[in-house]
């Protein structure tokens, strides 16, 4: 009866998702099954599944993604970004695009966007900080680009003097890459490895002010100032010798 029960449960969520107009996630399709209840007309086996749990839902979800990707068909069931939904394979898009159009593509993001989109997808969350000590270049253009492309969002603030704010990938990012979650990203071990410096806290000459230049921070910590002409001399410090200086990134992102 088990076997019987779980064969049906794969063929209504197979007519479920073939007649949805969008992706359907476990928690959308176990709503739709308890709503049917009320469209049962008595019908008992409609009632067996008001109260399925999204686990039950998963897994009949992935063995009939395994049935449809064994009978190598045009089409199979995949999950993007923890949503469900069918889709054609890539091998008959000249004939998909002659019937409804060939729709404009986003642009493709730059080398640039991509390296930084792989810092956040990796090690997220983190402030915009930490993705140049790993970049070793200045970031905020790129940052931009990602942010309008809905790639990357803002999801919190860094608990350290100042609370920057942190940022991490969104739901689009996965649709982006085709990606069920972010577990299905591939392994990055070195990229991980890479040692960041949390600071304690925004170094600034007067408080309130925005971040001095170095030379003009090693000049007040130890009260000496350049005379008019001048050049202020600066002592190497363990700060400012660890990574590289950020210099903005000069291809377009």
């Amino acid at each position: 009866m088990e076997i019987n029960f779980r064969m049906e449960l794969k063929f209504v969520l197979e007519a479920l998702l073939f007649s949805a107009q969008k992706p359907m996630n476990p928690r959308e399709i176990r709503d739709v099954l308890a709503a049917a209840v009320e469209h049962a007309e008595g019908d008992e086996n409609v009632k067996a599944y008001k109260k399925l749990k999204e686990e039950v839902i998963t897994t009949a979800l992935e063995e009939l993604a395994r049935e449809h990707e064994t009978a190598a068909r045009s089409y199979r069931l995949a999950c993007v970004a923890g949503s469900w939904q069918f889709v054609t394979s890539p091998d008959f898009a000249p004939w998909l695009k002659a019937l409804v159009g060939q729709k404009a593509r986003p642009p493709r993001l730059s080398h640039p966007a991509l390296e930084t989109l792989a810092i956040i997808a990796y090690r997220q969350p983190l402030t915009r900080a930490e993705i140049e000590q790993v970049r070793g270049v200045a970031v905020d253009g790129v940052m931009q680009t990602l942010l309008e492309r809905g790639l990357v969002e803002q999801v919190g603030r860094a608990e350290v003097v100042g609370r920057p704010m942190t940022y991490g990938t969104t739901p689009m990012f996965l649709e982006y890459f085709g990606l069920a979650n972010l577990e299905d990203l591939p392994a990055a071990d070195e990229l991980r490895r890479i040692p960041v410096t949390k600071p304690e806290g925004l170094a600034t000459v007067d408080p309130g002010l925005a971040t001095a230049p170095p030379e003009q921070l090693q000049m007040e910590a130890s009260g000496d100032k350049p005379s008019a002409g001048e050049a202020p001399k600066v002592e190497p410090t363990e700060q400012t010798s660890a990574p590289a200086e950020a210099k903005p990134d000069t291809e377009a992102a």
